[in-house]
């Protein structure tokens, strides 16, 4: 990991539409909770929490201090202000240092445009963007790297199992419900692909006969209660832990 990520808050007062005086004095206004941690409502000004936004995203725990109280949280939802796409509201969700937690890191190829394979006029395309890992929180890492510098010709790809993953690290898997003689016959998580070699041609090609459509992502939608407009979305650009039980924020911030 790289340097720590801190961000100081203050005891929130105002809630439900009255926030909006928050955001007129650029203030964000925030919420800390987790399994162990009453939810307090808090707040900070929109230029720190943008930079920690900005670095840490969902995958790196930020150290909180709430008055003189310190805390260790991840980042769980960021709601934006759909028309100025500016941050309404953050989520922070309470961690402890010796317990693991599930997070989602983005995967990085490394020596982009230096592969044999680029060199020779093909493209290398990357499938998979990002990988959950389990881990501690100080432990967990900024991301995964794989070096793509060993691709030669179409068709050469690199998986998860190419990328060294770092001590005391590891990937998650998800068992597919079915019977153990199905999960065996299953791919290992290792064998999923991470980036492919392909020629131009072909890549044009199959965006032709898919007449050049994509499929829309799904977006997921954060539950702010009184602090959001009921018609916002949410905007996330980074994907985030999993795996915590998580309270109801709706309950959780109308009631504070």
């Amino acid at each position: 990991m790289g340097d720590k990520i801190t961000l100081k808050l203050t005891v929130r007062e105002l809630h439900g539409k009255k926030v909006r005086q928050l955001r007129h004095e650029g203030i964000v206004p925030a919420i800390v909770y987790g399994s162990e941690t009453e939810p307090i409502s808090v707040q900070a000004s929109y230029s720190e929490v943008e930079r920690v936004w900005r670095h840490a995203g969902k995958h790196t725990p930020v150290q909180l201090t709430i008055d003189t109280k310190k805390h260790i949280a991840m980042i769980k939802d960021v709601d934006y202000e759909p028309s100025k796409h500016r941050i309404r509201h953050i989520s922070f969700h309470a961690v402890k240092a010796n317990e693991p937690v599930v997070a989602v890191v983005p995967i990085r190829l490394v020596g982009e445009g230096e592969s044999e394979a680029e060199r020779a006029g093909l493209v290398v395309l990357q499938s998979l963007e990002s990988i959950e890992v389990r881990a501690l929180p100080m432990e967990l890492p900024e991301a995964l790297e794989v070096s793509i510098l060993g691709l030669k010709v179409a068709g050469d790809h690199i998986t998860l199992g190419d990328i060294t993953i770092p001590e005391n690290v590891e990937l998650v898997e998800h068992k597919s419900g079915h019977s153990d003689q199905d999960d065996e016959d299953a791919p290992q998580l290792t064998d999923l692909t991470v980036a492919t070699v392909y020629e131009p041609s072909a890549l044009q090609a199959a965006n032709e006969a898919a007449g050049g459509d994509a499929e829309d992502e799904s977006e997921v939608e954060a539950e702010h209660g009184e602090d959001t407009d009921q018609g916002a979305q949410s905007s996330e650009d980074q994907p985030g832990g999993k795996g915590q039980d998580d309270p109801k924020q709706s309950n959780a911030d109308a009631n504070k």
